[in-house]
């Protein structure tokens, strides 16, 4: 539990941020460790709640009041026994996820909620600095195989379930390198790629196959091909199509999606060609107000952007949770990240009606909502931060309507499998089911989907943990 009054004795505060004029200069991460006292206060303010609610807000269904309560006492191997029991990845949903344990926290009723997410993290850095177990070791092998098509982060978490239940486990990636999202959908200076890499090492090591630059579909492979001599396939192709903004001028040169954008600018950083898409000397507009939008607003600062603005089509969301979301749901609130604090301009309530230049973007024509006035702003690099709209199916043999849902996903039943016919049963998990989410539902149904193989595979009962149910088998 933590100290009894701790959450009365001390108010919530994070990781320090870096100072802005030095972290705009490089790539590193945002915000510093806490010192181990710090990170113990913080713990110190779990309650005694009776019912842990932050574990049901949780899609993992984290054991957060033990960990917590570890950390309080500096108990780093209990800590992260529990932490790594439901979560296989805390190094990266603790920099990464918008935690709605948080929003479910009972302290969050009527005062801040406990750091839950930075602890974890802390968690999770105390492991691996102390060599503590970070994987669950398979006690004996099964002689069966199952590949994984995707290595984002459901891939990533089936493969580490299945590896630990004893199969032997390969994971194709279409992209240079593993790490899906995670590699060229994230910022460094939200996940330096050095933590990816230690992950990485870890499955590796483990005796998990990484296989890149295979594309199974309509550019590669079969899923035919891929399923023979495997007892099972996971898909987990995430949800890649961008949605567009088709108006007058789409076509136009500097127009751009946000993940081509993220990409070329981490590749730029691992080395690879300069970004064709750098913002540098620029006038940056950002359609869309998420997260990505924000990933695209820090990349943006970093590259030497002359100006940037982030323009979202809804109205601003208000500060204080809403009476029609309740705790513990989690809100839609008004969310400042790290990369608007570094500057950059928002506008709300915001449609665009046109791209404008010959040849190349050189503006923007949108309409103000709340007044009506119809404007223009300069824009050399427009990136289109709209969401997706489903998994990329071509080539796969997937795309019939009993296949898919309404939403364009993958459907899947309660088994977490894809009723298409075939001797190999194909499972499918993550956004390429969901839809466009969170990385903790990733890895739930990572998880979940490896509990079904497994299960299916033995023709028994699973010792794997599934947290969650397929979201797309009522469909």
């Amino acid at each position: 539990m933590g100290s009894p009054t701790g959450f009365l004795e001390h108010p919530r505060q994070g990781p320090r941020a870096r100072p802005i004029p030095v972290r705009v200069r490089d790539w590193h991460e945002v915000y510093e460790p806490q010192s181990d006292e710090e990170v113990s206060t913080q713990a110190s303010r779990c309650m005694d709640c009776g019912i842990p609610f932050c574990t049901q807000g949780c899609p993992l269904g984290n054991r957060i009041p033990v960990f917590n309560d570890g950390a309080y006492r500096a108990d780093w191997a209990r800590a992260a026994e529990q932490l790594f029991a439901t979560n296989n990845f805390p190094e990266f949903t603790g920099r990464l996820c918008p935690a709605p344990c948080e929003s479910a926290c009972v302290l969050g009723i009527g005062d801040d909620p406990v750091t839950i997410e930075r602890v974890e993290y802390e968690v999770a850095e105390h492991a691996f600095a102390r060599g503590l177990p970070v994987a669950t070791t398979p006690r004996a092998e099964t002689g069966r195989r199952v590949v994984v098509v995707g290595s984002g982060p459901a891939g990533l978490a089936a493969a580490a379930q299945l590896r630990a239940a004893g199969h032997a486990v390969e994971v194709l990636e279409r992209a240079d390198a593993p790490g899906g999202l995670l590699r060229y959908g994230i910022p460094e200076f939200k996940l330096e790629k050095r933590v990816l890499e230690r992950r990485l090492e870890v499955m590796r090591a483990a005796g998990i196959v990484f296989t890149c630059g295979v594309e199974v579909g309509a550019r590669g492979p079969s899923l035919a091909a891929v399923a023979h001599g495997a007892d099972a396939v996971v898909l987990a192709l995430g949800s890649t199509r961008p949605r567009l903004i088709e108006v007058p001028g789409s076509e136009l040169a500097g127009v751009e999606t946000a993940m081509a954008y993220l990409e070329t600018a981490g590749r730029a950083l691992a080395g690879g060609a300069p970004s064709p898409l750098d913002a540098a000397g620029r006038h940056v507009v950002i359609l869309g107000g998420g997260d990505t939008g924000a990933d695209c607003l820090g990349t943006a600062h970093r590259q030497g952007a002359a100006s940037v603005t982030q323009v979202e089509i809804m109205d601003r969301p208000p500060d204080e949770r809403p009476a029609d979301q309740p705790w513990p749901t989690m809100p839609r609130i008004f969310k400042t990240t790290s990369a608007h604090a570094e500057g950059g301009e928002r506008r709300f309530s915001t449609e665009t009606l046109a791209f404008l230049g010959e040849g190349r973007v050189h503006a923007l024509r949108a309409r103000d909502h709340l007044t009506g006035e119809v404007f223009e702003m300069p824009a050399d690099l427009v990136v289109i931060a709209a969401g997706f709209v489903g998994p990329e199916l071509d080539g796969l043999g997937l795309a019939a309507p009993e296949l898919t849902t309404e939403r364009a996903t993958l459907r899947v039943g309660d088994d977490w499998r894809v009723p298409v016919a075939g001797t190999t049963p194909v499972f499918a998990c993550g956004d390429a089911v969901r839809g466009q989410s969170l990385i903790v539902w990733a890895i739930a149904e990572g998880r979940s989907a490896a509990a079904a193989v497994d299960r299916h595979l033995r023709g028994a009962a699973t010792s794997l943990a599934a947290p969650v149910e397929p979201y797309a088998a009522s469909w």
